[in-house]
């Protein structure tokens, strides 16, 4: 019979076969070994075979009460969300399938059904604020520059903050195109318009540094910006503005990709540009962006169009 180590070390095996034959991210990697470690520490099984169904459920209790308060413990309050709970239960998926594939007694993935969640919210900003942002950098100095730039490349590319500051210096400006690693180490093409390479080329051509990243910070030695220090340039940038919405890396994102929709590009082509393994993800923007809906609407629900 296995013992709790020997358990710990087919999680560290799943972990290796997830990172090097999946090729899947090393932030990937690290949440799996969060969600895995939570369960096996809840369950505190010495034998793969001892997951069982009733196991499984009870842990699925046990997330759901998580941070609940003790006066209410089935009020729902501060409870984990459905979504952080199904993480939990697709690395547990995961997890299982590996331990079958390796010819371990187990319980079938498939009977772990993710949680119901709600559908998800986009948050956007308004065309307009979306043109404040663009132009309220300050270009008379370098870091107003590299702002102007990091804003413009971010709209035209739909890029993920992370491949944004993955992004090099020698990006070739003469094309209107490059690729990008994203995701799952996927490589996809996206397009620069023509005002963002004209932001990032005055952005070079000002910069003193020797640094190889496209976005550097204003330090006295430049290194490569970090996700968060691009969330906090945009964050500063959308109350300069004279935005009050929440405004993230992201935000802008989903502004690359209403634009394209609202403007007729088809879903397919977006869900390419944007890098989504799932066309579904993608989806979640026509229903802010389906312009047909909207005429339909205008056209025959009027008081006055009676006659």
């Amino acid at each position: 019979m296995a013992t709790t180590t020997e358990l710990e070390r087919l999680k560290r095996e799943f972990l290796e076969y997830t990172e090097i034959e999946r090729g899947r991210s090393l932030k990937t990697v690290e949440n799996y070994d969060h969600y895995l470690t939570r369960f096996l520490g809840f369950a505190k099984v010495k034998d793969p075979k001892n997951i069982t169904q009733d196991l499984i459920r009870e842990f699925r209790l046990w997330l759901n009460r998580q941070g609940t308060r003790e006066r209410s413990s089935y009020s729902g309050e501060n409870t984990l969300k459905k979504k952080t709970q199904n993480y939990y239960l697709i690395a547990l998926r995961a997890f299982l399938k590996y331990l079958a594939k390796r010819g371990e007694k187990v319980i079938s993935p498939e009977v772990i059904e993710l949680a119901k969640v709600g559908e998800r919210q986009i948050d956007l900003i308004t065309h307009e604020e979306l043109l404040r942002l663009l132009e309220v950098p300050d270009t008379a100095t370098l870091q107003g520059l590299r702002d102007k730039a990091i804003v413009e490349t971010l709209f035209s590319t739909g890029l993920r903050v992370s491949e944004l500051c993955s992004l090099p210096r020698d990006i070739n400006l003469k094309s209107d195109e490059f690729s990008v690693r994203g995701k799952g180490e996927k490589v996809r093409v996206v397009f620069l318009s023509d005002e963002s390479k004209d932001a990032i080329k005055k952005y070079l051509e000002k910069r003193k540094d020797m640094d190889d990243a496209l976005f550097v910070n204003e330090s006295e030695e430049p290194t490569r910006l970090t996700s968060r220090s691009v969330e906090r340039i945009i964050k500063k940038l959308a109350i300069k503005a004279g935005i009050s919405k929440r405004v993230t890396p992201h935000v802008v994102r989903h502004m690359f990709a209403t634009d394209l929709l609202s403007n007729g590009a088809d879903l397919r082509s977006v869900q390419m540009l944007l890098g989504h393994a799932n066309i579904a993800t993608t989806q979640i923007y026509t229903h802010v962006t389906d312009k047909a809906l909207r005429d339909t609407h205008k056209k025959f629900h009027s008081r006055g169009n009676n006659s």
